[in-house]
């Protein structure tokens, strides 16, 4: 048997992007990822989430597990938020990140979210309706509430996540020549950062759609908030 687990990294954030992990282990390897002290993600250090995620790297090549990552754009985020919302781009990015994994689906498979939805149900459904090829035999999808908390293998997944977003910030600190925080709005370094990054209109890396951006833009100017081009195919929508 195959084991899935698939979480987040980034929804609540101002600035970056949303990284969606999925990760993949025979069944009989979960004992490994209990040993070495897989967790949510939030109940490690950065050095434990580091040494964890190195050390399941090596097992890629070794064991053949996989993982396969989605970075969401803030630019996608904002056009959901003004569309089909959050919790619909979320079953998008989950099935998207599944599907990256190419799997064996011959076999016995159980994939497990972290329900990004209050109805878990509703959001199994929604991300097994965009699967590639789905339903597979054998197989079961089931979404839960805290499943990084309770399951290692979304556990994993949410080490995995975390690991990508803090570097997607450390590049965009690189490229704007100053710290920006973790991102979230609670956070004062991020609020600074949000205001340099306000500048004639938001910068790419913020999430226009944001309260707080549309706020720290309404104490700079008097003028509404631009519209962000939202690149589609050949066709550019304003949002």
């Amino acid at each position: 048997m195959i084991e899935i687990g698939i979480d987040e990294a980034g929804r609540g954030p101002v600035i970056g992007p949303l990284v969606v992990c999925s990760v993949a282990i025979p069944k009989s390897d979960i004992g490994l990822l209990v040993e070495i002290g897989v967790k949510d993600s939030k109940d490690l250090t950065a050095k434990k989430r580091l040494t964890i995620k190195e050390w399941f790297i090596e097992n890629c090549d070794k064991k053949g597990w996989r993982y396969s990552l989605i970075y969401c754009s803030p630019e996608r985020i904002d056009e959901a938020v003004f569309s089909k919302g959050l919790n619909i781009l979320e079953t998008e990015l989950f099935a998207e990140s599944i599907n990256g994994l190419r799997v064996n689906t011959e076999g016995e498979v159980n994939i497990t979210c972290d329900a990004c939805d209050v109805d878990e149900l509703r959001f199994s459904r929604r991300v097994m309706q965009l699967i590639d090829g789905w339903p597979w035999d054998n197989s079961v999808l089931s979404s839960y509430h805290k499943a990084d908390e309770n399951y290692p293998i979304v556990g994993m997944a949410s080490i995995l996540a975390k690991e990508a977003r803090d570097a997607a910030i450390k590049s965009i600190e690189e490229n704007v020549g100053f710290p920006i925080g973790s991102g979230y709005p609670s956070d004062k370094k991020t609020i600074d950062a949000v205001r340099k990054m306000i500048n004639g209109k938001p910068h790419d890396q913020l999430r226009w759609s944001w309260s707080t951006v549309k706020r720290i833009w309404s104490e700079k100017y008097t003028s509404e908030i631009p519209k962000r081009a939202i690149e589609s195919g050949n066709q550019t929508t304003l949002f």
